[in-house]
């Protein structure tokens, strides 16, 4: 059985009867998901020494927003083992758990969940995981430089709490909708004493924004045909590094502009496979095979 292409539902869910342990990503829409795939690669690779995790498989489950409890609910019930949340499930999982570590906490999302006596327990592994994205693809941290991000959802509330707590020397948000800017800049003012965060709306760039330092795309504009990049950036630099989330299509608008700039620039495919090893880490207790992880997705995107 292909545990990975295949999309399951809440119906599947009611009447789950699947062997052995069972993992899986939550969202909606999720066909682009390709985490079961990068996660049924590791857990065969580990099974290789670990035959506790032979029965291990992942599957992914389209779940709409007002079916998320029950569906959380169902899964813990048959006793899988962790979750996986991606658009739109972050934050609205924050209601659903009562076991929640503080990073998650202080980041008002989460994207990982283990099963745990009682109830799941909710983790954010998209803030160290993009952290370690981009020390893997530039050879650069947050610490001490500028952070421009994009996006005040989920994934931007992960990296804008990492960047904070790595020491980075400004951190700039922009966003379309100025009402959900202002509630992130809010909460992130709660746990800083610094006065280096600043917001601006995404189609206005300030004359103050720094020329040089890290851009992070955490919106889903890129992601559809068609689609505008979410900022230019010819008014920045060549020192700057450019990275989006999205991985698929490989190459977004964003990344064609710096592309043609010639400064450096990766997609998400980083994130995904580093935010996905902690998660894996987290269920299992062993080391994530990180490059089974990564080939196994550049297969699928061949």
């Amino acid at each position: 059985m292909d545990f990975s292409e295949r999309i399951y539902t809440l119906e599947d869910l009611k009447k789950w009867k699947h062997a052995g342990k069972s993992l899986a990503v939550i969202g909606h829409p999720i066909e682009h998901s390709l985490s079961p795939v990068m996660h049924n690669a590791a857990l065969a690779d580990i099974a290789l020494y670990n035959t506790a995790i032979k029965d291990w498989h992942y599957y992914k489950f389209d779940i709409v927003p007002a079916d998320l409890k029950e569906a959380i609910e169902l899964m813990y019930t048959h006793g899988f083992r962790g979750i996986n949340l991606t658009i739109p499930h972050k934050t609205l999982v924050m209601d659903l758990v009562t076991q929640i570590d503080p990073l998650a906490k202080r980041i008002g999302a989460a994207n990982t969940l283990t099963w745990a006596p009682g109830s799941f327990m909710a983790f954010n592994t998209d803030a160290p995981g993009i952290e370690k994205a981009i020390e893997q693809a530039f050879l650069v941290s947050f610490r001490g430089n500028n952070v421009i991000l994009l996006g005040a959802g989920g994934a931007a509330r992960a990296a804008a709490v990492q960047a904070i707590q790595s020491g980075c020397e400004s951190l700039w948000i922009g966003n379309r909708d100025q009402q959900r800017l202002q509630k992130l800049l809010d909460d992130l003012k709660q746990f800083t004493q610094r006065d280096n965060i600043h917001g601006f709306p995404i189609n206005q760039l300030p004359e103050a924004l720094p020329k040089e330092g890290i851009v992070i795309n955490a919106t889903s504009v890129g992601m559809s045909p068609g689609d505008p990049a979410p900022i230019g950036l010819n008014t920045f630099s060549n020192n700057i590094y450019v990275y989006d989330m999205i991985y698929s299509p490989p190459l977004t608008p964003l990344l064609r502009q710096a592309q043609v700039l010639e400064v450096p620039y990766a997609n998400g495919l980083t994130m995904l496979v580093q935010q996905g090893a902690l998660a894996l880490e987290l269920w299992t207790g062993a080391i994530a095979p990180v490059r089974t992880m990564m080939a196994a997705i550049e297969r699928c995107l061949l």
